[in-house]
């Protein structure tokens, strides 16, 4: 077993249980290709549930500090993540990720590019927009709801993938693209209210 399907299996153990995770939407998840993965973001948990849940192993995106020391690096490439500098356009990121997605690899995103601190949706960074424009891949919104404390219910929902055909043939801008994506996550979230 590699260290990533040994970690996923850890926080699965631990986390799933413990925050009474629910999956939905598995199925609509693309067995093959390259996968855009987005979702929203409301917790440092967020990437290893999200990555935990998801059924292809998924290569995240992470801010470039975590990489600064060996010992974290060596963690962060054997959790499949890469490093993105926050609050400038990375182009090394940018390429990597193309790059990855074209090999077919599932990239994740959490396109607001920090955490919520209401828990609301927030503005979507021009990066989702650029991967999905820039290249072929399978753009699957997702959405976490819950409030992530032991033993009430935290749902993980992967939705439909979204067809971006017109949106590559149109030429759109990046903030339109991540527009429409953060749209698809909130309808995600609206229509999954936790009782």
């Amino acid at each position: 077993m590699s260290f990533y399907g040994f970690a996923r299996a850890v926080v699965k153990g631990i986390l799933k249980p413990l925050y009474r995770i629910e999956i939905k939407g598995r199925e609509k998840f693309p067995k093959e290709g390259g996968v855009l993965l987005c979702s929203n973001h409301i917790s440092n948990l967020d990437p290893p549930v999200v990555g935990s849940c998801a059924p292809r192993p998924v290569h995240f995106m992470a801010k470039a500090e975590l990489f600064q020391n060996a010992g974290s690096r060596k963690l962060m490439e054997a959790i499949n993540a890469f490093p993105v500098k926050r609050g400038m356009s990375d182009r090394e990121a940018l390429r990597t990720g193309l790059k990855l997605l074209k090999e077919d690899n599932v990239v994740g995103l959490f396109p607001e590019g920090t955490r919520s601190k209401t828990g609301e949706l927030g503005k979507g960074l021009a990066g989702a927009g650029f991967f999905a424009l820039r290249s072929t891949a399978h753009i699957v919104p997702c959405a976490i709801i819950g409030p992530y404390k032991p033993f009430k219910k935290q749902v993980v929902i992967f939705g439909e993938p979204i067809d971006f055909t017109e949106q590559r043939q149109n030429k759109v801008s990046a903030d339109v693209a991540t527009e429409l994506i953060m749209l698809e996550i909130q309808k995600l979230i609206d229509g999954h209210k936790i009782n």
